[in-house]
């Protein structure tokens, strides 16, 4: 195990109603707050009113950015940015999933940036200041309601890139599972695999004698696949959907990685994939994840044994561990298909014309990885596994 320092800043709110408290805790950061959110869902749901008469209940003045799409757009970033200056807002109050929640990060670090915003994105500006953000969130996901990144999408180019930094964990995150209730099963089951993903991509180590996090990751796993198929199929079970809710907090909340360097060269290559085809990110991960397990399982077959034997139930058959590794990627694979997710790029109706550049572009930076190292060859290959 490594040597490790933990530290998580986001107050989480779970429970019912727990929307009204968004006055409250937003009146701690000040007297003017940034409204974001995507659509008209949290409209039609109710939410938006219930979320401003909280504010106003507190005396909040709120400007509003609405229309941030799944993969969040950099051009509506530099809006916010703009905005955020413009208004001199004291909070960014994220209001949906993940996408509204990693466009408020990027704003929040760009607007005390001299620069442009996809500097951070490129690596070439470091993060030094963030406004605060508060979260209420509706899509339970991409865990990005308590974690230290953004991911966000630059039309020129199609690029999707990814940052890091502790000054972004939002100050709050309310977290209603009611608010899941009106959710669409696709949009459920991406979630899903989003945060199934973000576990996986932890739990996939070379750091040795971490038995205790390996337990909190396959714990969390099971939970995740024991009440997906019912928050599926019976979507207002408010107990399905709260387990459901904190597993996707608690798998990318960063508690999992204590001790322990994770891979991240799934997430790295499906970027690729969301980047130019727009696909929900949990989709791009359902058909990459099994093929970036198939491509590397032999590096370590003892740990995919173990996968499949402490996830799946799947018996270790001690003269064979391959076997067993592969039936642990066989159901991780059939699980993803029976909650309606893709498992093949051809299913998601993505050819190969764009392998290549996308190899090239996930690994101009260096090779994506660690718990095996990818170079652009590798990319290709895993590509060509998952078509």
């Amino acid at each position: 195990m490594q040597d490790f320092t933990f530290h998580n800043g986001t107050k989480i709110i779970f429970g019912k109603d727990q929307e009204q408290m968004v006055g409250q805790e937003s009146s701690l950061y000040g007297s003017k707050v940034l409204l974001h959110y995507g659509g008209g869902s949290i409209k039609e749901s109710g939410l938006y009113d219930r979320v401003v008469q909280s504010l106003h209940e507190k005396g909040i003045e709120i400007v509003e950015l609405g229309g941030v799409k799944p993969n969040p757009r950099v051009s509506l970033v530099r809006e916010g940015i703009t905005l955020c200056q413009e208004e001199n807002i004291d909070l960014i109050l994220a209001v949906g999933g993940g996408s509204v929640i990693d466009s408020a990060k990027a704003i929040a670090i760009g607007v005390n940036y001299q620069g442009d915003v996809w500097d951070f994105f490129t690596g070439e500006a470091t993060v030094t200041k963030c406004l605060p953000i508060g979260v209420v969130l509706t899509i339970p996901a991409a865990g990005s309601e308590s974690s230290s990144g953004t991911v966000i999408t630059n039309e020129e180019g199609a690029y999707k890139r990814a940052v890091g930094h502790d000054m972004m964990r939002p100050k709050f995150a309310i977290l209603n599972p009611v608010l899941t209730y009106i959710l669409p099963s696709y949009q459920t089951a991406c979630g899903i695999t989003d945060m199934m993903a973000h576990i996986l991509e932890r739990y996939f180590t070379n750091e040795k004698h971490v038995d205790l996090t390996d337990r909190l990751c396959e714990a969390t796993l099971k939970t995740i696949i024991n009440h997906a198929h019912t928050v599926l199929d019976d979507p207002t079970n408010y107990h399905a959907r709260a387990e459901i809710m904190w597993a996707g907090t608690l798998a990318h909340n960063d508690l999992l990685s204590t001790g322990r360097v994770g891979d991240w060269g799934s997430h790295d290559i499906e970027h690729e994939i969301s980047g130019i085809y727009d696909l929900a990110h949990g989709a791009g991960l359902a058909i990459i994840f099994p093929a970036w397990m198939k491509y590397v399982y032999k590096h370590d077959v003892t740990r995919f044994a173990q996968f499949a034997n402490r996830v799946w139930d799947v018996e270790i058959d001690l003269n064979d561990l391959e076997k067993t590794a592969l039936e642990g990627i066989k159901k991780t694979e059939e699980f993803f298909h029976s909650i309606g997710m893709p498992v093949t790029l051809a299913e998601a109706n993505i050819g190969n014309e764009h392998f290549e550049e996308m190899a090239k572009k996930g690994t101009e930076r260096g090779p994506l990885g660690n718990f095996v190292k990818l170079h652009e060859a590798d990319v290709y290959n895993i590509y060509q596994l998952a078509k």
